[in-house]
């Protein structure tokens, strides 16, 4: 299958048995339909490119967890991380399609596309707390593995950042990669 120049990468990777997380920038079913073809499963981030899905996504888990989840089967995991004076806590709910009572915007564009999964991270540094919603399309099975394959996505998308920072700000201050990223990772 040919992919969208964009995911030109993933054709010459041997990806069959891999799950592939991808940013919002890549969350087209273009690519998801690529990454089924080539036996892998995906985890892609929503966000407000896909205005009608993310809006239907995001109010489908408002009212879930306003209800408890109530009659809803789901899978939940939360995880406290702590270090560098700052405590994360991650909450993670992930609900299969046929707990939804209704078809997702153009659903079945979405190749292998089998749960929905709502991320809530709520960051404690310092003397300010910050908290931030997301929502993932996923071919994976409403298990904490979504979870996991998220948290490890964000994991080296941070520490990408903060390399970038340190070679494009020349070694900031003159100091280690460590002090970079500490003031600015």
């Amino acid at each position: 299958m040919k992919l969208q120049p964009s995911s030109a990468l993933l054709e010459i990777l041997n990806i069959s048995g891999c799950i592939i997380t991808i940013d919002a920038m890549g969350t087209q079913h273009q690519i998801a339909d690529g990454i089924r073809a080539l036996g892998a499963d995906y985890v892609l981030a929503l966000k407000g490119n896909h205005p009608t899905l993310f809006e239907q996504v995001k109010q489908w888990f408002e009212t879930a967890v306003a209800n408890k989840f109530e009659g809803i089967e789901y899978s939940y995991d939360l995880r406290v991380e702590s270090g560098h004076h700052r405590t994360e806590k991650r909450q993670v709910w992930a609900v299969t399609l046929a707990e939804i009572d209704f078809d997702l915007y153009k659903q079945s564009q979405w190749s292998g596309l089998q749960t929905i999964v709502m991320v809530i991270r709520t960051r404690h540094h310092r003397n300010k707390t910050t908290r931030e919603v997301m929502f993932y399309l996923t071919s994976l099975p409403p298990l904490n593995t979504s979870g996991l394959a998220i948290r490890q996505h964000w994991s080296i998308e941070n520490q990408l950042h903060a390399r970038i920072r340190f070679h494009l700000w020349g070694g900031c201050d003159a100091d280690s990669y460590r002090t970079c990223t500490t003031k600015y990772g």
